[in-house]
């Protein structure tokens, strides 16, 4: 850089002012900084290729870049890719990359580690529907890819995500190992704003400034530790007194209400947008008597949607009645409602031939529940237990002590009710598909469609809008879809996750884009330091 006499004065004033300064005030103006943050979530691993969930997209976002990333309005944004070309017959994407993007072990990348990542994504990442449209990928230059398609795929865009397409180092691992055992997994390299430093199994993992990242003064903090928590209420107090400064995904009533009267914390409950977690109560269709629509419909009427939501969940959660989140631009809101009716649900249930016996009981089922979250889980399979009482249904409940527990249960559809929290993941093809296409029907794999529902309309709406390329065709089409599932109650609808962040009140640039913490850090700094 020329140094002019105008730069030398300033700079000289400059630095004279920051001798004066109070210490946290030089730190502010310097930037970096530690940043703690206390979560529950404990990762298995470090790959979002191979692995859905916010444990492994926390910190898979932090190490691994992606194509692009995107804006509160869900605009893309450049990231390693710093252009995108979309064909106008919509079979190709040509993605140009920055130049100077490196790996956190100095290898650069290139097109190649891009064509790599896609096809390793499709090969192993739980979301099939994802990247199914990707036939391969060119590489024409180093720093030039182009994704052929099979057919236009309107998500594709979302898809290349940070948490959805973390992009692999192929010299790593392109070595021939199985990549979702891979021992990079652990010790992963990517071309992120931070790399792995250290990692204290269950414990607590530390990620370090990559110094050569991509984007000119980014990251701007120093260093990002992640405490693992397991006890909910320890980590309430750890925020309290300040030893972690960031709580993401907090879902619990009384713990966000807890942390929104701490003097020294902010809670806000924007940067989930993409995710669109909804918890749900569904239902085993192939199990009698859940195979009849109209017993299903029942519990339905006899469940009160407005007393879970405002008095269960203290009216922090939002109500969400179909499969699409509140949110979405695909959302359709006309949809059958089921308000609360006991009478209706009764005459349903007779209908369907379930007299009561001389107890007034109807049927005894078991309804399970997600365990982890209590709030939304418990509470309300404890609540649906009374609710159905009252039309003559016999619920018991039926806990899981740990998640692979209920996952086994409910995956091998050895349920009757299940309440679950699933998540959107953006777009419809990423994230809804999976529950209600026939083709998802796949035993011992969770969050597939392990309801079984099967229609063949909603088999043959889904795939046309997962082709569609005009954004009011395929909202015509999630239309249809949404009020056909809503009508069959394959699961029914309760609240939107009421996920809250609570940050430290001297951080800024928090991340309140769609897809919030499970996005790059690298804006985040301190604006006012913690004092230590």
């Amino acid at each position: 850089m020329k140094l002019t006499k105008r730069s030398f004065v300033i700079g000289s004033l400059g630095g004279l002012a920051m001798l004066g300064l109070p210490a946290d005030l030089r730190a502010q103006q310097a930037g970096g900084g530690t940043l703690v943050i206390g979560s529950t979530q404990v990762p298995r691993h470090f790959n979002g290729a191979v692995q859905s969930g916010i444990a492994t997209a926390l910190p898979s976002t932090q190490i691994f870049a992606s194509p692009l990333r995107f804006d509160e309005n869900w605009n893309p944004q450049p990231y390693l890719a710093k252009s995108w070309e979309v064909a106008p017959d919509g079979l190709s994407i040509t993605l140009k990359l920055v130049d100077d993007a490196v790996f956190h072990d100095g290898k650069p990348v290139t097109s190649e580690d891009v064509a790599f990542s896609i096809m390793t994504i499709k090969a192993n990442h739980p979301f099939k529907t994802m990247l199914a449209a990707v036939d391969k990928v060119e590489t024409p230059d180093p720093k030039t890819a182009v994704i052929k398609l099979a057919h236009p795929h309107p998500a594709l865009l979302l898809a290349m995500s940070p948490a959805l397409m973390p992009i692999l180092p192929k010299h790593v691992y392109g070595d021939g190992q199985d990549v979702k055992a891979h021992p990079a997994n652990l010790k992963p390299i990517g071309s992120g704003p931070y790399k792995l430093a250290e990692y204290k199994q269950g414990e607590y993992y530390t990620l370090e400034k990559f110094d050569k990242f991509f984007i000119p003064g980014r990251p701007k903090l120093d260093k990002i530790v992640v405490r693992l928590i397991s006890d909910p209420n320890a980590l309430m107090v750890s925020a309290e007194r300040g030893e972690v400064h960031a709580v993401p995904f907090v879902t619990g009533v009384r713990d966000i209400d807890r942390l929104e009267k701490s003097k020294n914390l902010k809670v806000v409950d924007k940067g989930f947008a993409g995710l669109g977690a909804l918890n749900w109560l569904a239902f085993n269709t192939k199990k009698k008597p859940l195979d009849d629509v109209r017993v299903r419909q029942a519990i339905a009427y006899a469940a009160n949607r407005d007393f879970i939501v405002n008095k269960l969940m203290g009216g922090k959660a939002m109500p969400s009645t179909g499969p699409i989140a509140p949110g979405s631009p695909f959302e359709e809101k006309n949809v059958q409602l089921y308000k609360f009716d006991v009478a209706k649900a009764k005459k349903l249930l007779d209908e369907a031939g379930l007299k009561p016996d001389g107890n007034g009981v109807r049927a005894t089922l078991t309804i399970d529940y997600l365990p982890g979250s209590d709030e939304q889980q418990r509470n309300v399979a404890e609540y649906m237990r009374s609710a159905l009482k009252r039309v003559g249904l016999n619920l018991e409940v039926r806990a899981a002590p740990d998640f692979p527990t209920w996952a086994q249960r409910v995956s091998n559809f050895d349920f009757d009710l299940t309440m679950d929290s699933v998540y959107n993941w953006a777009d419809p093809v990423i994230g809804v598909d999976r529950t209600y296409l026939t083709s998802n029907i796949r035993k011992g794999i969770i969050w597939s469609n392990t309801q079984q529902y099967s229609n063949p309309k909603v088999d043959e709406i889904l795939g046309k809008a997962a082709v569609e390329t005009s954004a009011e065709k395929r909202k015509a089409l999630y239309s249809e879809f949404q009020k056909i599932v809503v009508d069959e109650v394959p699961v029914f609808f309760i609240n939107a996750v009421p996920f809250h962040n609570a940050f430290a009140n001297g951080l800024g640039g928090l991340p309140t884009t769609i897809w919030g913490v499970v996005s790059p850090l690298d804006e985040v700094h301190w604006v006012t330091p913690p004092k230590t």
